[in-house]
Formats: structure tokens, sequence, C-alpha cells
């Protein structure tokens, strides 16, 4: 079979590279799964440059978190879906930019028929995230004001309809102006550029000078020190990724950070998941379907890509004002 993989750490466009090996077999309780479909997701791209936290790369390692498969075969003692069943297939370790995959087969959940493929490929690390964050780490009420970094983003623009279906108010941060009127038509509330001025500042002129109470970042760098500020006294910021890679500061104004109970906390899917119990689990799954079927929690699609085609498929998923997730599918 086909298989993505990198021997070193560097930029994926250069590392990753095309590989024949043979077709894994399923040991006991695990499941191996024909891949349909698989997204090139920010956490893909920063593990293969070496910078996604919790998550160590072995060499030569696979590359592909998230997906969409058909069961192909079963291991001794395993409990899951039956072959021929659609699955979505989460792979911790990486492998779902291949042909073929081998996983717990306790970990797959299955896909119901009304779900396209470019859906379910999609189903867990953008939507999970939203649901996760929005309604059960932070728990925002009706009514209040929450602040996002990455609007545009596939999992920004989630957020922004979901808080919209929930009656929360969204301050969206972007870099382009031409990202404002989308996000608008979109449902966002308000929505900054962060070139026109520090964000905190944009932010009280629109919430008023307490700031808000809830904030999501996956920027940090100035853009969540920025945000940090905007914080009121009783505040709450998740920072859920690192797309610049810098620090954030959080102490620069002693007045500031003593004056109020501002918290600033981490969020990562990969804790959080198996961390939840099986009632727990299905609630979220059900709640990820009825809202994907409203369209609420819907991925844009964008072009699909063969793996022959990794570098370009890549390459595309960064590239500046790219509208839709790009997948990477075995059989195109």
């Amino acid at each position: 079979m086909k298989a993505i993989q990198f021997e070193h750490y560097g930029e994926p466009a250069a590392v990753l590279e095309v590989e024949q090996r043979p077709v894994p077999q399923p040991g006991p309780g695990e499941a191996r799964v024909r891949i349909l479909a698989s997204p090139v997701n920010p956490s893909d791209l920063l593990y293969v440059r070496g910078h996604y936290a919790g998550v160590e790369a072995h060499f030569p390692a696979p590359v592909g978190f998230e997906g969409v498969g058909v069961v192909d075969a079963l291991g001794p003692r395993a409990r899951g879906p039956v072959p021929g069943r659609r699955v979505v297939v989460l792979n911790g370790p990486g492998g779902n930019w291949a042909e073929y995959c081998v996983v717990p087969a306790r970990d797959l959940i299955p896909v119901p028929d009304d779900i396209p493929d470019e859906q379910a490929a999609s189903f867990m690390i953008n939507p999970a995230s939203a649901v996760l964050m929005v309604r059960h780490v932070l728990s925002v009420p009706r009514g209040e004001w929450l602040l996002q970094s990455a609007a545009s983003s596939e999992l920004g623009r989630m957020i922004i309809r979901l808080a919209k279906r929930d009656g929360i108010l969204t301050v969206n941060v972007v870099r382009r102006h031409e990202a404002v009127a989308q996000l608008r038509r979109l449902g966002a509330d308000a929505v900054i550029v962060s070139s026109d001025g520090p964000i905190d500042e944009q932010v009280r002129g629109i919430v008023g000078p307490a700031g808000v109470r809830y904030a999501i970042d996956p920027v940090i760098g100035a853009t969540g020190t920025q945000m940090f500020k905007a914080l009121g006294e009783e505040g709450r910021m998740l920072v859920y990724g690192s797309l610049t890679g810098e620090p954030m500061l959080v102490g620069d104004d002693p007045g500031y950070i003593l004056s109020g109970r501002r918290v600033l906390e981490v969020f990562w899917l990969g804790y959080w998941l198996p961390r939840l119990d099986e009632h727990a689990r299905r609630r979220l799954v059900e709640d990820v379907a009825d809202l994907l079927r409203a369209g609420v929690l819907e991925t844009s699609p964008g072009r699909d890509y063969s793996l022959d085609e990794i570098a370009a498929a890549v390459a595309q998923a960064e590239s500046p004002g790219r509208r839709g997730k790009v997948f990477l599918v075995p059989a195109a």
C-alpha cells in the first residue's frame, strides 16, 4: 500500500514522502480500516514540524490523525464495528494518510449514512473541540461575549455558528480585511483586524471598558498577549494551539494581572477525549452529528488530493485566503 511518512522534522512539503509498505495486519483488539479521506489539519503540520506538544514522532513516522474509512478486517478479540461499516478514524499516533491503517477497534465511531465522507473525515477534531470548549470547558452563557482569534479558520467559523445558535455574542480577530464581510455574513457580531491596533483596545471599544469574560486562542505570541489583556477581572482564556510558535506574555503589566482573578487554561483534545466516560463520549458524538446535520459544525470542503500529491496538498492547506478544507483521498 501507499503511505505518507517523514524521516525527520521539517517543512511538510520538503520532508513528507510517499512510501510503499506492506498492508498492516490487525492485532488483538485492533481493526484495519481502508481510508476513504483524511483532512490536512493544522495539528498534522505542526506535528511534522516538531511543534505539536504531547505527540512525539518515532521515525520513520506516519502522519494523519483524523479521517473516515471502511472497516476492512478485525483482529482477535476485537470489539467494534463489523467489516464493511463506514467509520470515523481517530489515530492518536498518526497514520491516516495512507491507504490502510490499524487502530484499536473500540476507538472507531460508526458514521450515520446521511453524513458525507468529507464531513465524516473531519467529524471530531474541529467539531468536538468547538463543542467542548464553548459548551463544556468555558460553559459560555447566553448573552455573553466570546473573543476568539483565527476566526476565519474552519474551527473559527464553526465557533461563530455554534455561538450564534447558543445565543452567545462573538468578537472575532482576523488578519485580513477581506475576511470581515465574510464572517459578518456568517453571523459574527463583531470582527476586528489585528493590524488595525492593539486587540485589547479594539475589543473594549466594542464590549465596553470591563472587557470580555471568555476568550479562545490558537495563535499565542503577540495575539495571545493582547487577547489576555482584553479579559475582564473574572475572565477566562483557553489556548488550544500555537500557530506562531512565539511566547505569550501575561505578566508585563503587574497592576493588571494582580487586580482580578483572570485564568489562562490550555485545551488539548487529546487530553479531553480519553477522559470522557462512555455516556459522555456517546453524547458528544450525537451532539456533533446533530449540529453537523444542521450546518452548524459543517466543514467547508476544498480540493481533494491523492497521496502522490502530498507536497501540493500541504502547500494548499496553508495558502493565504484558502477556502475549504484540503483532503487526502487515497483513491483519487
